[in-house]
């Protein structure tokens, strides 16, 4: 018999079918046993009504976790999980597990503290809401790619050793390659720009290495950056409406296939508006002395506490869980940033902030090759290590810009989960190479 995933159980009312998958509980009521069979899309009850059907499980000594096949039939049950079950059944052990595993995975939410989860995330991740965290992720990956595929953008994959720890000095991760000294990337950056003047649009789905000694609840070390960058923009809004198209596209994709999930983990979807509201820097830092008496003017930077106060304001004065913030100054930004022509000493760039975190950094680029001299002279850095990127521009570049998504704090934000270790699949932070 052809095994069918849990999912499509209910589209069998009255048919023998076979489910196959790790034996997630065993339940006993009276004479009659509860078995729940999950499987990498769902769980599925089966009942054993002798004892007999469960003599496989017995001889194995096989208890929760077994790998293990279940055939019966279908038949609808209100009581059930997912209205349905498996009657009259057949039970053939695979894999007994004779052990009970570390963490409980039986229950609603795992109990265990956040330390105990991360140490066995091998199992932890088998949880349902687990799952789901983890497809939600490959659901925004989805999104992501389906939105710019269908605006002409080419999926890229660049380096993630390079030569020189130029982009933004001394958060890398240094490596002996052959002898040499190497580094894993910050970002994309610097190929992403080089590859617009191969295919003008681009994009990248990769991780990307940060050697920042934080540890919080919105840092990890090694995360998974959703990168995008075109050309023939007029300036930084070109590259906020196309943001604002991907996060409606992202939306939209999960609402469209993960929807399950997206009820299990009790997901507020948020509502992407035509336009998302913006703010110059200057005067979102007027806004917090106004509203909250604190004098942040002059900073060269938002605090996660600014960030939460722009958050409420948005939502308050424009029902959006999102914010643009323009125009951060210039000694604030990397080197190749564009400036805003009107006022020289601030960019033409943004932080997109969700929900009061930032969530992407982005704007326009310098794209004509003796702007990227006197830039780099101005951050007093050597040309030298630069040569090949200014390769690209010194043989003709478009005006163009891009940003980058953080995958796992976008999850963080959606799901309303207190740390961004809690969306990684295996987290690798300042203490932590393992699992």
């Amino acid at each position: 018999m052809e095994r069918i995933r849990t999912t499509e159980v209910a589209a069998h009312v009255g048919e023998r079918v076979q489910v196959a998958g790790w034996l997630n509980t065993l339940r006993r009521l009276g004479g009659i046993t509860f078995l729940v069979i999950r499987d990498g899309w769902g769980t599925v009850q089966s009942v054993a009504q002798d004892e007999s059907d469960l003599a496989p499980l017995k001889e194995a000594d096989a208890g929760v976790e077994s790998v293990l096949t279940v055939e019966g039939t279908v038949a609808s049950s209100p009581q059930a999980p997912g209205g349905f079950e498996l009657q009259n059944i057949t039970v053939n052990i695979i894999t007994p597990v004779t052990e009970p595993p570390p963490l409980t995975l039986s229950k609603r939410e795992i109990k265990a503290a956040q330390p105990t989860l991360l140490d066995h995330a091998v199992i932890g991740n088998r949880h349902i809401t687990r799952q789901a965290m983890l497809r939600l992720g490959a659901g925004i990956m989805m999104g992501f790619r389906r939105t710019l595929n269908a605006r002409g953008f080419t999926e890229i994959q660049t380096p993630k050793i390079v030569e020189s720890a130029t982009e933004s000095g001394a958060n890398v991760f240094k490596l002996d390659y052959f002898g040499k000294p190497a580094y894993l990337a910050q970002s994309p950056q610097f190929y992403k720009q080089i590859m617009v003047g191969v295919f003008e649009r681009v994009y990248e789905v990769g991780p990307v290495f940060r050697a920042e000694p934080h540890d919080t609840t919105r840092h990890i070390n090694e995360y998974v950056s959703l990168d995008v960058e075109f050309g023939f923009i007029q300036n930084h809004f070109t590259v906020m409406a196309l943001l604002r198209d991907i996060i409606a596209g992202i939306v939209s994709t999960l609402e469209e296939t993960c929807s399950s999930e997206l009820k299990l983990l009790e997901v507020r979807m948020p509502f992407v508006p035509a336009e998302i509201p913006h703010i110059h820097f200057t005067d979102a830092q007027e806004l917090i002395f106004t509203q909250h008496k604190v004098d942040v003017r002059g900073e060269p930077d938002l605090s996660p506490q600014d960030e939460h106060w722009l958050g409420e304001w948005a939502q308050e004065k424009f029902g959006s869980d999102f914010l643009f913030v323009t125009g951060y100054p210039m000694r604030k930004r990397p080197f190749y940033t564009y400036p805003d022509p009107d006022r020289p000493e601030y960019s033409n760039s943004f932080d997109l902030v969700f929900r009061g975190t930032e969530l992407v950094t982005g704007g326009q680029r310098l794209h004509l090759y003796n702007d990227y001299l006197r830039a780099l002279e101005k951050a007093h850095l050597p040309v030298e290590p630069f040569t090949t990127y200014l390769e690209a521009f010194r043989y003709g570049m478009p005006p163009h810009g891009g940003f980058a998504i953080g995958l796992e704090r976008f999850l963080m934000q959606l799901t309303g989960l207190p740390s961004v270790k809690l969306t990684t699949m295996f987290p690798r932070d300042i203490n932590r190479l393992s699992p």
